[in-house]
């Protein structure tokens, strides 16, 4: 069997490995001059592989369009476990680090992307650098496929495809995009791509950002509706980043007036609060300043966002100190994100997700319509729309898949 791969991510590489492993012929194609380059820059922080919640939580993290219980039934097939014995098979110890996420021991992503290029070369993956997908048709019971490179355009044919060409962040890694009108025009219904895990844009007082720019709000609580997180904060030039504020993205874009409300002291309630600063020695906003022990960043908030009315008063600047709120006028571009939402609807797609209206074409990771936030839940979300585009173009083309000759 020859089976096509357009895409050298994550999902993609995934993809591959498990129909190679069943001894399909596999040539995967890529725009960029090699594989793995958005799953590099994931790398640089430390390359959060997966995270070590049970199955029914783990599954919860993930929105978009999927059907019902198809998160819990995907990642039953390719779970946390699996993603670690597979680094193990490559050589890779993992740990599971303070916060239940799963890490590389060495905390890169480049060893285990050359030990895993090597192993695909080894079941006989033939690559296809800077071939960038340009046209697609669908002929009978083939497709047409049309890739720009250096020496022109070349054609290729395909009798099964699996398109992982990733969402719209990172551009400059190959995750352009470009697909978008590619598949519109074949009449395939796409969500709009979105910004996720993404910061957002904030019109700062230029008080807070002389004294705050660059500074962590920790220990905090981010709300937005009943939706709340807790976690960290950093302020920025343009707004606020940082992972409490990613897990509430989808939540956020769905508002017409987005803002966020925040909890400088979650761990003590208003009355606590003011009873530390009943009988100030001073001025009363000092005096809570130094009494509740908050930082510089969280410091500058309250000096600046709380009512005026509230600086008098002690339990009102408790008050103000527990739902300070943060008007926000919109996120960061897209290409800034580290993720996008959006993408092929599961309208669109079957259980094995290839697309209905195209017998034998297949897609996989951040093309298609879900969004989770960081922590693992991104790379193992490819990993596993890989591992099911695969299996599921190995049935189309009449492979029975082993079990025992998948990824462990």
């Amino acid at each position: 069997m020859d089976l096509v791969i357009i895409g050298g991510g994550p999902a993609g590489l995934m993809a591959a490995e498990v129909a190679a492993r069943q001894g399909a012929k596999i040539t995967l194609f890529d725009g960029q001059p090699s594989v793995g380059r958005k799953f590099l820059v994931a790398g640089k922080g430390g390359l959060n592989l997966t995270h070590s919640e049970p199955l029914e939580k783990f599954a919860s993290h993930y929105a978009g369009g999927a059907p019902f219980d198809f998160w819990t039934s995907l990642l039953r097939k390719c779970d946390n476990n699996t993603i670690r014995n597979w680094a193990a098979d490559l050589g890779i110890e993992t740990f599971i680090g303070t916060s239940g996420r799963v890490f590389p021991r060495e905390f890169k992503a480049a060893p285990l992307l050359r030990r895993w290029v090597a192993r695909l070369r080894s079941l006989g993956v033939r690559f296809e650098m800077k071939h960038q997908l340009c046209g697609m048709k669908s002929d009978d019971d083939r497709f047409l496929l049309k890739f720009h490179t250096s020496s022109g355009n070349v054609d290729y044919p395909a009798n099964a495809l699996i398109l992982a060409l990733g969402g719209a962040s990172w551009p400059e890694t190959g995750s352009d995009a470009a697909w978008v009108p590619l598949l519109s025009s074949m009449q395939i219904e796409i969500t709009p791509l979105a910004p996720a895990n993404c910061g957002w844009n904030v019109n700062w007082n230029p008080d807070i950002l002389a004294e705050s720019e660059g500074l962590p709000l920790k220990n905090i609580r981010a709300t937005v509706g009943a939706l709340s997180i807790s976690g960290e904060l950093l302020i920025t030039r343009y707004g606020l980043e940082g992972g409490a504020l990613y897990q509430l993205g989808r939540t956020l874009r769905s508002l017409t007036a987005p803002s966020l409300t925040l909890d400088l002291k979650p761990s003590f309630s208003p009355s606590d609060l003011a009873n530390k600063i009943l009988h100030p020695s001073g001025d009363l906003l000092n005096a809570a300043i130094s009494r509740w022990r908050l930082a510089k960043a969280a410091s500058s908030l309250l000096k600046h966002l709380v009512p005026e009315r509230a600086l008098t008063d002690p339990l009102l600047l408790a008050n103000a100190a527990k739902a300070l709120v943060i008007p926000l006028s919109g996120p960061r571009p897209i290409a800034e994100a580290i993720s996008s939402a959006g993408g092929v609807a599961f309208s669109e797609l079957d259980e094995n997700l290839m697309i209905k209206r195209l017998p034998g074409l297949f897609v996989a990771g951040e093309m298609i319509d879900w969004e989770a936030p960081t922590g693992g839940y991104l790379l193992q979300g490819c990993f596993a729309t890989g591992t099911r585009a695969a299996r599921g173009a190995l049935r189309f083309s009449g492979y029975s898949a082993d079990m025992s000759k998948q990824p462990r």
